[in-house]
């Protein structure tokens, strides 16, 4: 088989699997996880639209606001959730429908069929949670009205920003689905290890600096444009370079999927079991 047919087969089995996880029973709960941080985002939109005038823009206060709402709560909740349904489904959830057995009898090796379904969770992710991120810086600066949002994009930060955010956005999506779709071959219920994986991405400010390296958090971190700070008890440690932690991230993600690949091709299906 050439490279030339794997590549047409990964792109057919990424236009099928896009469409279920876009468009399945499974759906809403990715949309309803992706619209948490807008609604937040709104009802401060809304509360502070009924001070009206007694209320100065406030750009500098709205900045820092978001780059805490999305360091605790859109990167360590709501796209890793996110990751954990989707990608944590790629191949356990047809285990758990019984239906794996359909998608090994067609002429795709298995490696092929994982990247291809990890393509499309790739996309489907990006698309959600980016939009979900535009969405919310929309209703961000929404309040400080259109003057001073429009000149602090174009004539300050608010642009670069914007585009760290959603680059961070992607690589977290990388990385956090290649470990849910390797934790859903190799496990019954990779909830049970997600829990755990959320438990170590959220002491990360904790760990000594030689252990910090072991999460994705620390790198996303590093990555996103405007700082915080983690607390009086956090262990103090460099953030990684944007030329070591994207790198990283992606390097880590390719030998996640390529054990995946591996194990996929020496999986024997037991619908029993499960």
């Amino acid at each position: 088989m050439t490279g030339a047919t794997r590549l047409r087969q990964a792109v057919a089995v990424a236009r099928v699997e896009l469409r279920r996880i876009l468009f399945s029973r499974r759906s809403p709960a990715l949309y309803l996880v992706a619209l948490l941080p807008g609604l937040l985002l709104g009802a401060r939109a809304l509360a502070l639209a009924i001070q009206g005038e007694q209320r100065a823009p406030d750009i500098a206060g709205a900045t820092t606001a978001w780059a805490v709402i999305y360091q605790t709560f859109v990167m360590r909740f709501v796209i890793f959730f996110g990751c954990v349904g989707v990608f944590g489904n790629l191949i356990r959830g047809d285990v758990v429908d019984k239906t794996l057995h359909y998608f090994f009898l067609v002429p795709v090796r298995r490696d092929v069929l994982l990247a291809g379904r990890y393509v499309a969770g790739l996309i489907a992710t990006t698309l959600v949670f980016c939009g979900s991120v535009l969405a919310c810086l929309f209703l961000l600066y929404l309040p400080d009205g259109r003057g001073p949002a429009l000149e602090y994009f174009t004539n300050g930060p608010g642009l670069a920003q914007a585009g760290g955010y959603l680059g961070v956005t992607i690589l977290a999506c990388v990385g956090y689905g290649g470990l849910f779709a390797v934790l859903g071959i190799f496990l019954r219920n990779p909830s049970i290890a997600a829990v755990g994986v959320l438990g170590w991405e959220s002491i990360n400010f904790l760990l000594p600096a030689f252990l910090k390296r072991f999460s994705v958090v620390y790198y996303l971190q590093s990555l996103c444009p405007v700082p915080v700070a983690e607390g009086p008890l956090a262990v103090i440690a460099a953030p990684a370079s944007p030329w070591v932690a994207i790198p990283g991230l992606l390097v880590v993600t390719a030998a996640l999927l390529a054990v995946g690949s591996w194990k996929i091709r020496r999986m024997e299906i037991a619908y029993t079991s499960d």
